[in-house]
């Protein structure tokens, strides 16, 4: 006999509706929430509440929407609200109802703004630890690197700051204002940065890339090769280089796993001279190429000899061409901390060799660093046949990192300023750490619910009587559907 659709009226009374029963097996929050221990941000963001005024929605669920925006990717805080109550699974993670009031999409960037970035670090900083008790990281070897991340701002915002005359009207006042806490802040701008600001958002600079300027931050990235767990992150405005991330980068990775950095593997871009004597002095192998190697490889520079061709003699303080001249001593460079060595015209016109030596009418002049013992010894390690197997690997490990952040939208900024940009990252960086920890600490069981097995083990462990524990539990269930 056919059947026919029912009316599209709803039922009085509905019963036996628990969430519980509605979530699968081996649904993603399912994991999480057996895994990730929320309730820490009640002490973290304790000092933010008062005690008197409305009863707030509780911290461990507002972390868990920011969970929720990040990890599926919902475009806004509103399309957020909007979208829970129609979705069993998150209001079950949330540990609402389906007759639970939603709060009000307001409430998340209150709490973000109250709260600051500091209590979703320890987010990230606690699933990292997890991490580590899982045996997940091995925490002597990181991987550093850094991508830009697409401002949420227009190009058509960028003044010249140099010449607001024409700005001058009844938002003029909120401008200036803007400019000025831009202009406090204490991340270095380059002269481009400090001349042209955005009105919109003031704390993203201004990058070229693929032939037209834009608007972005950036993200410096370290993770550790055992499980590609990130370990420690941190957001700059796009101009700023990379390199000088590094050292902080290092700290903060060895605050996290609490183990000491054996090797650092990055791309030429750290590879100066401040970073390999940085590393040399916390006894750090640099896997990284020398960045001034490969900046002599390239145009006229690759067809002359470089500095290493020049021998250095401890006795005379001099040094010895390739053709056995003397180049002697002209100045020290206290700011580059070199000494200038340069040799006579005398010798170097008549040189059958000038042609691959120098240019200049005076004679060749080279550079030698303070510190160019030290530096010839980390020039090495980043020549040796384990860097280069390291950096080949780090070119994948990275680019898979970053990879994976654009699908929870990494590379474009959905809020504005630099400390929420932070919490993006920071947030993102969460949601794919849990995502190796859930994969390789929790293994779903089939046709039996985390909760329920939970059920078994504790009334198994407590039963007194004969029964077997499963037989307990069933029973346990039944009363409990009973009173529901």
């Amino acid at each position: 006999m056919m059947g026919c659709e029912p009316s599209d009226q709803d039922q009085l009374f509905v019963y036996r509706i628990y969430l519980e029963e509605r979530v699968r097996n081996n649904h993603p929050l399912r994991k999480i929430k057996e895994l990730i221990d929320f309730s820490f941000i009640y002490e973290e963001v304790s000092d933010t509440y008062g005690e008197n005024g409305n009863v707030s929605v509780p911290p461990p669920v507002i972390l868990k929407l920011m969970l929720l925006l990040i990890l599926y990717n919902v475009r806004s805080e509103r399309e957020l609200m909007e979208t829970l109550p129609e979705r069993l699974d998150w209001l079950w993670f949330l540990g609402y109802t389906l007759d639970s009031s939603i709060p009000d999409h307001s409430v998340l960037s209150k709490a973000r703004k109250r709260w600051g970035e500091e209590a979703f670090r320890r987010f990230f900083e606690q699933v990292v630890s997890q991490s580590v008790n899982a045996g997940l990281v091995d925490g002597s070897k990181l991987f550093i690197d850094a991508s830009l991340i697409d401002a949420n701002a227009s190009n058509n915002s960028v003044v010249n700051t140099q010449s607001l005359t024409r700005y001058l009207k009844k938002g003029y006042a909120e401008l200036e204002q803007r400019l000025s806490e831009c202009a406090t802040g204490d991340k270095p701008r380059s002269d481009v940065n400090r001349r042209l600001v955005s009105t919109t958002d003031p704390d993203a600079s201004i990058v070229r890339q693929g032939g037209k300027p834009d608007l972005t931050y950036k993200t410096h990235r370290a993770v550790d090769p055992a499980s590609e767990i990130i370990t420690a992150v941190d957001v700059t405005p796009g101009a700023v280089n990379e390199a000088h991330r590094m050292l902080p980068l290092i700290e903060a990775h060895e605050t996290n796993t609490g183990t000491a950095v054996k090797t650092v593997v990055a791309d030429s871009m750290y590879g100066t001279i401040e970073n390999y004597l940085a590393l040399h002095g916390k006894e750090i192998r640099a896997h990284i190429p020398f960045l001034k190697k490969t900046h002599e490889t390239g145009g006229h520079k690759a067809e002359i000899f470089p500095e290493e061709a020049f021998t250095y003699d401890p006795v005379t303080d001099t040094l010895l061409c390739p053709q056995g001249k003397r180049l002697h001593k002209r100045t020290f460079h206290l700011d580059r901390q070199s000494t200038e060595y340069i040799g006579s015209r005398k010798d170097c016109s008549p040189c059958p060799l000038r042609a691959r030596c120098t240019k200049n009418k005076l004679g060749r002049t080279v550079h030698r660093h303070l510190h160019k013992d030290t530096l010839d010894v980390m020039y090495a390690q980043a020549k040796s046949l384990q860097s280069k197997e390291d950096l080949a690997t780090r070119k994948h490990l990275m680019e898979r990192s970053f990879a994976r952040g654009t699908r929870y939208g990494f590379d474009h900024a959905r809020w504005r300023r630099l400390w929420r940009v932070t919490i993006q990252e920071l947030l993102t960086a969460t949601v794919q750490n849990i995502k190796v920890l859930i994969g390789a600490v929790l293994t779903p069981t089939k046709g039996v619910r985390a909760h329920s097995l939970r059920e078994t083990i504790t009334l198994g462990a407590c039963s007194s009587s004969g029964r077997p524990a499963t037989l307990v539990c069933s029973l346990h269930s039944c009363v409990r559907h009973l009173l529901q």
